[in-house]
């Protein structure tokens, strides 16, 4: 795999600060864990309406991946379309890449 973004966030799941499905992201938010929250740009919009109202009632960062849910599944070795960084420093140096990959385009 040669992409940054996806090999890090492979770091993090094995780091276990990663917390993967929509169910999950949301409660983690909720319980004060999470810290950024990633979501595929070919995830489903219906499903990622009660993930984006917690993290935005709850104050949790959340980001879209310039990937698809299956570039996204292959990195971190889980079906996923949504996850939740539960990690401030993981989560600062992800903010990090993909602002750094968005100013590029």
């Amino acid at each position: 795999m040669n992409d940054r973004i996806l090999s890090f966030l492979g770091i993090c799941r094995r780091a276990k600060k990663l917390v993967i499905g929509a169910e999950s992201a949301v409660q983690s938010a909720q319980n004060g864990s999470s810290r950024l929250i990633i979501y595929a740009s070919d995830f489903s919009k219906n499903s990622l309406k009660p993930v984006l109202n917690a993290a935005n009632a709850c104050g949790v960062r959340a980001v879209k991946l310039n990937r698809a849910k299956d570039e996204l599944s292959f990195a971190v070795g889980k079906l996923c379309g949504v996850a939740s960084v539960d990690d401030s420093g993981f989560a600062e140096k992800l903010i990090q890449m993909i602002e750094a990959e968005n100013n590029e385009e």
